[in-house]
């Protein structure tokens, strides 16, 4: 097992059943973050829209105060140049150079030739270099060429001399040094790479891509030093480029002095550009446009008009287009942006073509601070009396106000400047409070003094800043950034730089180094932070509040119970000092902590409902107290560095940036835990008013659920981040990580594009999740380790990401790892069976890949119960409610189970006939293949599963097993043959069954289903089912109170349908030879041959022929009924002579067809004249006239019917009347019925008509 990663017990989680997560709860709280990146994205606005405001093109607007809580600067260490090193350099008469190179964290010193590498991280430690002879003047480090270098060459020294410049090769490596700080060791490589320059040079600038850029200190050119592997046709190993005339002319001899019109001027080139250097503003023109946006500025002076510095601003500091600030020796800001058209007004000598470099002009002049306080009344700070006046007056004007002159060089670093002059320091940052949209209850009024050189008012604020003096002795040679470690691009709304409140929580403070000819100086930028932990401080010390008051006043609710969050619950950015003490969790004292817990509380107020009526419907909002927000707030200020593009893979997040920010977020949920009531109201703060006290039950009610929401996120988030470390320690952090090459190709797909917030929140990072630990299991598992530690590891540690299902799971895989290691049967059995048991209460976590894998590894140990029980159980877990028998989902779920049990018995059956075809027997009964068989049937059998059944059931039918089954009669099967669809093989073993079970009278039935069924059985097999039907329902046996009346009834229809498909066979054989004719006699043959006829349709069909005359087909009747007559007689149902039917049955068929009532009478009273035989007796007669009497009473029973088919004015009254008086004339003396029905129709006639 692979070592875990450094994981205190302070941080594990207490085991526990991982509930159920509330995704939903999880993704609100989520939401809940990003409205805080959005906010932290937008509270500071950017720096161009501050020097852009309306009538704004001038600025001098600064906040100065003594060096008290709100300096915003403050020097650190001070660590002195190694004593030899001192005493050489100030002793001696040479000539000397020095400067900062911090990628190596050194500082280089060049006495004449010889060149020192102080490593100031380690205090003494010097190298040198000294194989060459000419004086050194500037010394740089860049990154080298690809492909020019070996490996080993991280980085390469660029040494200028007045007549060369020569690259040596850099080889770095991280190494502890005293007291377990971390320092770079470097080792120097000869490169014999040297070209010889007419101008010396300085400024030496390395890009990413290797490329190397130079300022000629004579003229001001923009050199670029080309270096490559070896020299070619057309180009030396070595040479130089002059950007600013032109590459070819660069390659010809200088044959003239060099002109200096760089010297007075600004010029871009724009590597990826054009190969040109383009011109901006020469210094003449460049002041008169600065006198005209701040006129009459003493600042602004022709002799002191000499840029010292410039310094380009990336986009995470101006997204509007701000890219370069001058500085001035007076300490004057220049800032210029691109032009928004080619012929604007600007300064560059061309305007710019398509796609070129767009020109840029100077947009704001900012002046320097008039009122700052000179070092020597900052030596004694003294704090005034608190009157009631707050921080938003303006300073008291100082008495000595220092006027910045003569400075030399400046730094700048994301809206921070630090400026040297001799023995000073000029620091600028950005008053966030001034600037920014804090959420302040009374925003400061912008009160400054009378600088404010064409500042009018406008709405967007404009730039304001922190300006202090510090008191530096000696002369500054060199000034630049401490390096900090780059943070991960994240997919959040990314604040800008200069919102240090955003960064202050998850950034080591942004520090400076100043080298002078005494030492080196650390400068670090005081926070937010810094201040309100030196006024709590205050506050615990001297019991004076109104600082912190101010404080809360000037950062706002929300900002302030962040920032006091921070400070009680312990960060570790909170101490402001060295960068080595990065990555231990900082805490203030208990006291101090507990007036930042007092004061969170009582600053957050409450929380309050609101509602709004819209459209007639209220609706109730809360808006949350400042508690709330300050949770939220720094909550997503701490996570800010997980929003990377892809979580999950090693190369976007390192594991000390991981343990950083799990141990943030674990001291915060310490403390919330710790102290539960923050998020509560104390006693005694309700409304006495029963509406306003409802409002706020619900007000609270709302902020309790969201936190509540919030602690959820979080306590998830710190076990992610320990879930991210573990797969990084088993090395499944990479993309080609060969774990996650085990995952399913979805499931890649999934780990390779999901986020960090993904895996915490959504259904997909649950998933995803399950996968990878699975992984990791299983290579436990193959590496035959024990995966109780890693279980208890993944509880400990991250217990939402592996359940106590998913251990039981874990567990159970490992029995079987261990029963396949067994070589005894028994103790194999037992291993097998605690398997089965585990995964059984784990089935509905198992997918199906997984279930196929454990049957495998069932039947290859030859274990029945595993391999039958196991699917069925994950069936029915997988449809609980049996929802397969309705819904195709569930059921093909269920089928795919049935299926491996299925295969776990064809293999059984197949390893039994190998087992069969050697001699010899298993030495176990445990072994043994055929025992095995019949036990896995017998499980398979015994199961309760009726769709399982079923699905058997065919099964072993598809197999010719049918017999087999119909001997076992198991419990499901007569359903499972009565079940939809019915088809004729289900219905052959159904009346089979019915016979084996004693049931004859059903299988009777069935057989008679299955002589009538609509299906291609030939007359034969009908014949032969009714045969069979017949044998069976006189096997049914006479019992008292059973089914023997309904028996005999059945089995006398089955008789006399039996006799009729005889004749029909009879008919079929003697028409066989013409089966085949052509036409419809063919025809009529085939359909003999495939369905059953009553003997109507037998006779009938075939003995009237079309167009004969009525002689002939009584006739062909005739001949057709007498030989059936003879054989049939006396057979009620196939020759009955008691066919009787009902008077009036005729008519009324006819009427019923759509004949009209006219028309039948028409026929009846004709057949009534007409005396034509059988009608031409007396009773023949009588017949016909009972039928003409009840036709017309239904005429007109009809006729008086509303909405009648027949007209009452169509109905033939008077024809009626008199045929009537006819009929009842002569009408015999024995048909009363039928007179009484004449007479009923004489009165109606006249009383209706």
């Amino acid at each position: 097992m692979a070592a875990l990663p450094p994981f205190s017990t302070s941080y594990r989680q207490q085991p526990s059943i991982a509930s159920a997560l509330d995704l939903p709860g999880l993704q609100s709280a989520s939401r809940v973050l990003h409205d805080q990146f959005m906010k932290d994205a937008q509270i500071i606005p950017d720096i161009g829209d501050m020097l852009t405001t309306p009538g704004g093109q001038s600025s001098a607007l600064y906040s100065v105060f003594p060096d008290d809580y709100r300096a915003p600067f403050q020097k650190r260490r001070l660590v002195g140049i190694p004593e030899a090193l001192f005493q050489y350099y100030n002793t001696t008469n040479v000539t000397s150079h020095m400067g900062l190179i911090p990628e190596i964290e050194r500082v280089w010193i060049s006495i004449d030739h010889k060149l020192f590498l102080w490593d100031y991280i380690e205090g003494q430690d010097i190298s040198s270099f000294v194989d060459q002879p000419d004086v050194i003047t500037h010394v740089a480090v860049v990154k080298p060429r690809v492909g020019v270098f070996v490996d080993e060459i991280t980085s390469v020294m660029v040494i200028c001399t007045p007549v060369s410049v020569l690259l040596i090769g850099l080889s770095m490596s991280t190494v502890l040094g005293t007291n377990n700080r971390s320092r770079k060791e470097i080792k120097m490589y000869a490169t014999d790479m040297t070209v010889s320059t007419d101008i010396e040079m300085t400024s030496v600038v390395g890009m990413s891509d290797g490329r190397i850029f130079m300022c000629g200190s004579q003229d001001g050119c923009l050199y670029e030093l080309h270096y490559q592997q070896s020299e070619s046709w057309f180009s030396k190993r070595v040479h130089i480029v002059n950007h600013s005339i032109g590459s070819v002319q660069s390659l010809f001899p200088r044959f003239t002095s060099p002109k200096s019109e760089g010297l007075n001027s600004i010029s871009i080139y724009q590597a990826s550009s054009e190969k040109a250097v383009h011109h901006v503003q020469t210094m003449s023109n460049l002041y008169k446009s600065a006198q005209e946006k701040a006129p009459g500025s003493p600042a602004l002076t022709p002799s002191n008009f000499q840029i010292v510095a410039l310094h380009v601003l990336g986009l995470g500091e101006s997204r509007t287009g701000v890219q370069l600030i001058a500085i001035t020796m007076n300490g004057v800001s220049l800032y210029f942006s691109p032009s928004t058209s080619a012929y604007s007004f600007s300064y560059a000598s061309t305007p710019s073509t398509a796609g070129g470099v767009r020109p840029l002009q100077l947009i704001h002049v900012r002046l320097p601070p008039p009122n700052l306080l000179h070092p020597d009344e900052q030596s004694s700070p003294h704090r005034p009396a608190y009157n009631g006046s707050t921080r938003n007056s303006p300073p008291q004007p100082p008495s000595r106000p220092f006027i910045v002159s003569g400075l030399e060089n400046s730094c700048y670093l994301d809206g921070l400047m630090v400026s040297a002059q001799p023995d000073f320091l000029l620091c600028t940052a950005p008053d966030l409070t001034r600037i920014g949209s804090l959420g302040q209850l009374n925003p400061p009024n912008l009160m400054y003094g009378p600088s404010s050189y064409g500042a009018g008012a406008n709405q967007r604020p404009p730039l304001t800043e922190y300006a202090t003096l510090l008191a530096i002795p000696g002369r500054t040679w060199s000034m630049a950034t401490v390096p900090r470690e780059s943070t991960p691009t994240s997919v959040a709304p990314s604040p800008p730089v200069t919102n240090e409140l955003a960064t202050q929580f998850s950034e080591p403070s942004r520090q400076f180094m100043i080298l002078t000819n005494v030492g080196l100086t650390f400068l670090i930028k005081r926070r937010a932070l810094d201040y309100l932990k030196a006024v709590i401080e205050e506050v615990q010390t001297e019991g004076v509040v109104q600082p912190i008051i101010e404080f809360r006043d000037s950062f706002g609710r929300d900002q302030t119970c962040a920032m006091l969050l921070g400070l009680a619950s312990g960060n570790t950015f909170l101490d402001a000092g060295e960068p080595s003490t990065s990555g231990m969790l900082c805490t203030i004292s208990p006291d101090i902590a507990n007036v930042a817990k007092q004061a969170f509380y009582d600053f957050g107020e409450r929380p309050i409902w609101t509602e709004r009526v819209t459209y007639g419907t209220i609706h109730g909002s809360a808006i949350f107290s400042g508690r709330r927000e300050g949770f939220a707030m720094y909550f997503a200020r701490l996570v800010r560095p997980l929003q990377a593009p892809s979580g999950l893979q090693q190369s976007n997040f390192e594991d000390n940036l991981l343990v950083t920010v799990q141990k943030n977020l674990f001291a915060l949920k310490e403390f919330l835990d710790k102290n539960p009531h923050l998020f509560h109201s104390a006693p005694g703060e309700h409304s006495v008013s029963r509406t306003s006290s409802g409002n706020e039950q619900e007000a609270w009610k709302a902020e309790q659920n969201s936190v509540s929401q919030l602690q959820a996120l979080l306590s998830r988030t710190i076990e992610a981040i320990s879930f991210i470390l573990l797969l990084n320690d088993y090395r499944t952090g990479r993309t080609d990580s060969p774990l996650i090459a085990r995952c399913d190709p979805d499931t890649q797909k999934l780990i390779t594009s999901m986020t960090f917030e993904d895996l915490i929140t959504s259904q997909n990072g649950v998933t995803a999740a399950r996968a990878l630990v699975n992984v990791v299991i299983d290579q436990q598992i193959g590496q035959q380790i024990s995966v109780d530690t890693i279980s208890e590891v993944l509880q400990q540690r991250c217990g939402s990401f592996c359940s106590t299902d998913d251990v039981m799971l874990y567990k159970a895989r490992e029995s079987v790892r261990k029963a396949m290691e067994s070589r005894n049967p028994s103790e194999r059995h037992n291993w097998l069976g605690e398997s089965l048991r585990l995964f059984t209460k784990g089935a509905r976590m198992l997918d199906f890949d997984k279930i196929r894998e454990v049957c495998g590894e069932y039947q290859q140990l030859g274990y029945a119960k595993g391999a039958v029980e196991l699917p069925l159980s994950c069936a029915q877990a997988l449809d609980p409610d049996n929802l397969g028998l309705e819904y195709l989902e569930y059921c093909d779920k269920r089928l795919r189970c049935y299926d491996l049990v299925l295969h776990s018995l064809s293999v059984f059956e197949e390893q039994a006939s190998q087992s069969a075809s050697v001699k010899g027997s298993a030495s176990n009964a445990l072994d043994d293949p055929e025992a095995i068989r019949s036990h896995a049937y017998d499980l398979a059998f015994s199961s309760e599963d009726e769709m399982f059944h079923s699905t058997l059931y065919d099964w072993l039918i598809n197999r010719g097993l049918a017999d087999e089954l119909l001997a076992m009669r198991p419990p499901f099967l007569e359903a499972h043959l009565k079940r939809e669809p019915i088809t004729v093989p289900k219905y052959q073993l159904l009346w089979q069954f019915y016979v084996k079970d004693g049931q004859p009278l059903r299988a009777a039935e069935i057989l008679a289903v299955l002589a009538e069924s609509d299906t291609d059985l030939l007359l034969d097999k009908r014949l032969e089912y009714l045969t069979l039907a017949v044998a069976n329902a006189k096997s049914h046996p006479v019992t008292i109170g059973g089914r023997h009346e309904t028996a005999i009834s059945f089995l006398t229809n089955l008789e006399e349908k039996l006799d009729v498909a005889q004749v029909q066979f009879e008919v079929y054989n003697a028409l066989l030879p013409h089966m085949n004719d052509p036409g419809e006699a063919g025809e009529k043959i085939k359909y003999l041959s495939k369905t059953l006829l009553t003997m109507s349709e037998l006779i009938f069909d075939d003995a009237i022929e079309k167009g004969a005359d009525a002689q002939t087909n009584a006739d062909h009747i005739i001949a057709s009924v007498v030989p059936l007559g003879k054989r049939f007689y006396p057979s009620e149902s196939a020759f009955p002579l008691k066919l009787q039917l009902p008077n009036g049955w005729t008519p009324r068929v006819l009427v019923q067809c759509g004949v009209p009532y006219a028309d039948v009478w028409d026929v009846l009273h004709e057949m009534y004249e007409s005396q034509i035989p059988p009608f031409n007796t007396q009773s023949g007669v009588q017949v016909v006239s009972a039928d003409i009497a009840i036709l017309l009473n239904d005429w007109l029973e009809e006729a008086k019917r509303p909405q009648s088919s027949v007209p009452r004015g169509e109905f033939p009254v008077g024809r009626i009347d008199l045929a009537v008086e006819q009929y009842l004339a002569e009408l015999g003396g024995n048909q009363a019925e039928t007179k009484a029905i004449y007479e009923g129709i004489k009165r109606q006639l006249r009383r209706n008509w």
